[in-house]
């Protein structure tokens, strides 16, 4: 099943244009070109519409928000609307401030998103339209655990199917689901969450997975967040005494560079509710 997903994504070498936070654009250009699509980041209005116009799909990004870069993101987004472009928002630190509270919920009205990724507090922001996150971080009262799985596969569902996208909310138990079908993912390792960018890389990452794969969005997501997941454990394994979180990363986009669809298909970790 993810071995296609994949093995498409090198095959067809998907040309992503992001819109994302400087905190973390580099790793996210370098996260595409390691799984085999390629990058484009530009934020500025008067061209991102020609910019999106010959690329394949589209991230947008929150995290570093401001007024010039808010309206490139409308119009991109609605360019690839037009062109039928899959289009991935990441809410990053939805509910820390009212302009990014107010601008993820003003994009998610006037663009259509194929995904939506974020962590579980994030979500619940734009679920209920307001609300707040401990900066950009999950609140820990908001942590997915195995006691409480069924209920928030539940409410992510819920979210999806009013959307009608795939919702992915990533944490220490992942959850993938068009609203109909959960994936819940166990790949990972918690020093991930001690690496600026994990999660801007994966919403990249998902974005070259469904445009390469857009007849199935939802296993697309699942493969995209599966792999992000197992290049964490397989960059553990490298880790030294003398390491820190900054090879940490560069092990993450090497093993995400040399990750095969066979290796991802065995080594990924699941369940389908």
């Amino acid at each position: 099943m993810f071995k296609e997903i994949a093995d498409n994504v090198r095959a067809k070498t998907p040309l992503i244009h992001n819109i994302t936070n400087y905190v973390t654009v580099n790793d996210c250009a370098n996260i595409l070109l390691a799984c085999g699509g390629s990058p484009i980041m530009a934020d500025d209005e008067n061209e991102v519409e020609e910019i999106t116009s010959i690329c394949n799909g589209l991230t947008i990004n929150i995290g570093t928000l401001n007024s010039r870069t808010i309206s490139a993101m409308f119009k991109a987004g609605k360019k690839a609307n037009k062109l039928n472009h899959p289009v991935v928002l990441d809410p990053v630190g939805a509910g820390a401030s009212a302009l990014r509270t107010n601008t993820a919920l003003m994009l998610l009205s006037e663009v259509k998103f194929d995904v939506i990724r974020g962590n579980i507090s994030e979500i619940k922001v734009l679920a209920s339209g307001s609300g707040k996150t401990s900066g950009v971080d999950a609140n820990v009262d908001d942590v997915v655990t195995a006691e409480n799985l069924d209920t928030a596969v539940a409410f992510v569902k819920d979210f999806a199917r009013k959307l009608g996208s795939v919702v992915a909310v990533t944490g220490a138990i992942d959850i993938v689901t068009d609203g109909d079908k959960a994936f819940c993912i166990y790949n990972g390792d918690k020093d991930m969450g001690k690496i600026t960018g994990t999660g801007c890389q994966l919403s990249c990452l998902t974005a070259a997975f469904v445009t390469a794969n857009p007849e199935d969005k939802l296993t697309a997501t699942a493969a995209a967040v599966c792999a992000m997941g197992l290049c964490g454990e397989l960059g553990k394994k490298r880790m030294t005494s003398l390491d820190g979180n900054s090879s940490y990363r560069n092990y993450i986009i090497d093993a995400i560079y040399n990750l095969t669809g066979e290796q991802l298909e065995e080594g990924a970790r699941f369940e389908i509710k």
